[in-house]
């Protein structure tokens, strides 16, 4: 089963760049930064577009996402951009090690990886646990219309310069839930890249 690991350089291509936007105005409208509550953790960060943002926003960004290639792109996007941030490989499951913020974000619908309820209220746990008192959690998520009624059976193509992709969808047994089958072909070296992905209640990527 590939993860995101597999296609980390393509990522942004086939990301909605619009939705950044969103994500940071909605964060600056809700999370009541001050001089000292600035200290935000981002989850599932990915290759660090939004970090950079909540950087520039001038908050003390960390962000946390379980890989290494995309934290490898993102270390090199925060330093073109002259921003420190300081990025950390690991599991939101686990936050133990991660410290203590004011805020802690999860956007691109990534908490609907977990598995099952059970994982994401452990994943609540842990970021109650990592918050300051009066801390915020801001994360999104899908309605089960859509897991229920858009996703089943949606189809995607798109064909850009330097690779293709293939997105398709299917219901899976447990309720409200789906799995994503993503196939990459690097026009450079030919060879498909297959990732299947499963997920509760949602889908993490909108294209």
């Amino acid at each position: 089963m590939a993860t995101y690991e597999t296609f980390a350089a393509v990522y942004d291509a086939v990301m909605d760049d619009s939705l950044y936007d969103l994500w940071t105005d909605f964060s600056l409208r809700h999370l009541p930064k001050s001089k000292d509550r600035k200290k935000l953790l981002e989850l599932a960060c990915g290759t660090g577009i939004q970090s950079v943002r909540f950087s520039q926003a001038g908050f003390d960004v960390t962000g946390l996402d379980l890989s290494a290639d995309m934290l490898k792109i993102a270390e090199k996007r925060a330093a073109s951009a002259k921003q420190k941030i300081d990025f950390i490989e690991g599991n939101m499951l686990d936050l133990s090690q991660a410290g203590t913020y004011d805020f802690v974000t999860c956007y691109s619908d990534s908490i609907c990886y977990m598995q099952d309820e059970v994982e994401v209220g452990d994943v609540f746990r842990e970021v109650y646990n990592a918050l300051n008192e009066d801390g915020v959690f801001i994360f999104d998520v899908h309605s089960t219309y859509q897991t229920d009624e858009v996703f089943p059976g949606y189809s995607y193509h798109e064909n850009a310069e330097d690779f293709a992709m293939l997105w398709d969808t299917y219901e899976d047994e447990a309720p409200h839930s789906i799995v994503h089958e993503l196939t990459f072909l690097s026009k450079k070296k030919m060879a498909p890249l297959v990732g299947s992905m499963k997920f509760m209640r949602n889908a993490p990527m909108k294209f």
